[in-house]
């Protein structure tokens, strides 16, 4: 009989970007316990010591750097910063984004822009810092690079007011997958995780609206799941267990988009 797959992250070094607060906090939480030494990274450095406190008296080892992942020299410094507390990072969770809901014609380019710095560069730079350390750490013989990129249902499906932010995680859906490609020879596994509506802080508010208790209602079945759903697919895709997983898109939205 088979051995049994586990998610034992012991030994590994995962940063989290925009992990001040919300699935970002989350996510650093759910690593950490599963036995990694966790980078939290986000441009709030009071927040972040708050999440780092949490994980050390809960019996993990975390460390916060400071990180605007639309900057390279930034994103540069903060995996400079990670290396110095704990050794290469080898598991990179892209989790950072911003989300505006307003219909296009109300949209300004300054919202565009900073939509697509946030979602899309930002993205960009952080799997390709990460990318570069692991290949020149030696991941084509380790094998066990991970990058997991969060995407959004509204890659999938068309939602309300959602035109730009809903472009831009089609392209992180896009993206991934390429990188996928481009590194499936230097030991890199690239995965996009898709979360619906879950609470958040970036979702609480609209989902209190007329038009969020519009929107859950009209979800097959009329709810919203907790953030921790997505737990078990992060672990996953982070352990030894996926190393045959690359390339893969895994929505998880309690059939939100169905």
């Amino acid at each position: 009989m088979a051995e049994q797959p586990k998610f034992d992250l012991s030994g590994r070094v995962a940063l989290v970007t925009g992990a001040s607060s919300g699935l970002g906090a989350g996510f650093a939480k759910v690593l950490a316990a599963a036995g990694a030494k966790v980078v939290l990274a986000a441009r709030r450095a009071d927040k972040l010591a708050e999440q780092v406190a949490a994980i050390e008296a809960a019996g993990g080892q975390a460390a916060a750097v400071t990180m605007n992942v639309t900057d390279e020299a930034s994103t540069i410094a903060a995996y400079d910063a990670a290396e110095a507390a704990f050794g290469t990072v080898d598991t990179i969770i892209a989790n950072a984004g911003v989300a505006t809901e307003k219909m296009a014609m109300q949209l300004d380019i300054d919202e565009v822009d900073a939509l697509l710095a946030a979602n899309l560069r930002g993205v960009f730079l952080t799997a390709r810092e990460g990318a570069k350390r692991l290949d020149k750490a030696g991941s084509r013989e380790k094998g066990h690079g991970r990058i997991i990129l969060i995407g959004s249902i509204t890659a999938e499906k068309i939602y309300p007011a959602s035109s730009m932010y809903g472009a831009t995680k089609a392209a992180v859906r896009h993206l991934g997958r390429s990188l996928a490609r481009e590194w499936a020879r230097r030991g890199i596994n690239v995965n996009i995780i898709q979360p619906g509506y879950f609470e958040s802080e970036m979702t609480g508010d609209m989902l209190a609206s007329d038009v969020g208790k519009a929107l859950v209602a009209s979800f097959p079945r009329q709810r919203t799941r907790p953030a921790t759903d997505l737990h078990a697919p992060l672990l996953f895709l982070a352990s030894d267990a996926s190393i045959g997983v690359t390339g893969s898109v895994i929505t998880v939205d309690d059939g939100q988009c169905l």
